[in-house]
């Protein structure tokens, strides 16, 4: 009787003692947003107020790296006579239709070689040889195939966005835990329970981070589809500006470029939160 005793009295300890782990890991999880914003802002601000104050004393030439506060001022010109809008409209568009044409090309290729290991060994020897060859290198090629228009870039931008989801999706699927389909078979699921109930969850996370990458790759090559012969967009905006040396609206394009890569990157972090909630990570 007094070992069921032990024995009881250690399981129920054992239960408390998990139940505190997950109320901790729970409360390190649900920290207010503010502190994060706080922490993550203090850096910046802190470069912000020793630029600002190295430029107001002279200490760094106006023409090479003008003050944030004539940043500022070149940026709300901008907005009031609606030049920005319109560049950033272009370029907004440019790059969500060329991530949707690659990425969703790249996840598709990605879970098609995944599932199947002779599209694999037809297919993968291909696409990990295109996918060596630097997009700057095929910019000369795209304009002599597609000339200056739209086109090009949104091929250009394509491109980027294709491999990495790609290659995520496909060492998703093949990363998936053999012993998952022993489960399966013991459950008696059918191919396609198996694919929608075990491989592809697991497989989520690979997939969400090659979202992730896919995303800010597209963004770069977004850049420099608009360096090549573009008469609109950030990009160009950025070209112009320097031709006629105005440094303050070429760092107006650089933040709205960094600002809203962040702000997708963002998006999609949100997202694999929500999605990820059944797995237990480190937290930091």
């Amino acid at each position: 009787m007094s070992d069921q005793t032990g024995v009881l009295t250690t399981t129920n300890l054992d239960r408390k003692q998990r139940r505190k782990e997950s109320a901790v890991k729970t409360k390190n999880r649900k920290k207010t947003p503010l502190s994060h914003w706080v922490r993550g802002l203090a850096l910046p601000f802190f470069i912000l107020v020793i630029w600002e104050v190295a430029g107001a004393y002279g200490l760094i030439s106006a023409t090479l790296l003008p003050r944030p506060s004539e940043i500022f001022i070149a940026f709300k010109d901008l907005i009031r006579t609606g030049e920005l809008f319109t560049h950033f409209k272009i370029s907004l568009l440019r790059a969500i239709t060329g991530f949707l044409l690659g990425g969703g090309l790249g996840l598709l290729a990605g879970l098609v070689v995944g599932f199947s290991s002779k599209t694999e060994q037809t297919l993968d020897p291909t696409l990990q040889m295109l996918r060596t060859i630097p997009s700057l290198a095929v910019i000369p090629l795209f304009i002599l195939w597609f000339g200056f228009g739209e086109l090009s870039k949104i091929l250009l931008i394509s491109k980027s966005a294709f491999f990495p989801l790609y290659v995520n999706a496909f060492l998703g699927i093949r990363g998936v835990d053999s012993k998952l389909f022993d489960v399966a078979k013991i459950l008696e699921f059918s191919k396609w329970k198996q694919i929608t109930n075990l491989i592809l969850p697991a497989a989520l996370p690979n997939i969400l981070l090659g979202l992730r990458l896919s995303l800010g790759a597209a963004w770069l090559a977004l850049v420099a589809a608009e360096l090549m012969g573009s008469s609109e967009g950030i990009g160009y905006l950025i070209m112009d500006a320097r031709q006629f040396s105005q440094t303050s609206v070429v760092f107006v394009g650089i933040i709205i470029f960094a600002v809203f890569g962040k702000a997708s990157d963002s998006l999609v972090r949100y997202f694999e939160k929500r999605l990820l909630k059944w797995r237990d990570s480190f937290i930091g």
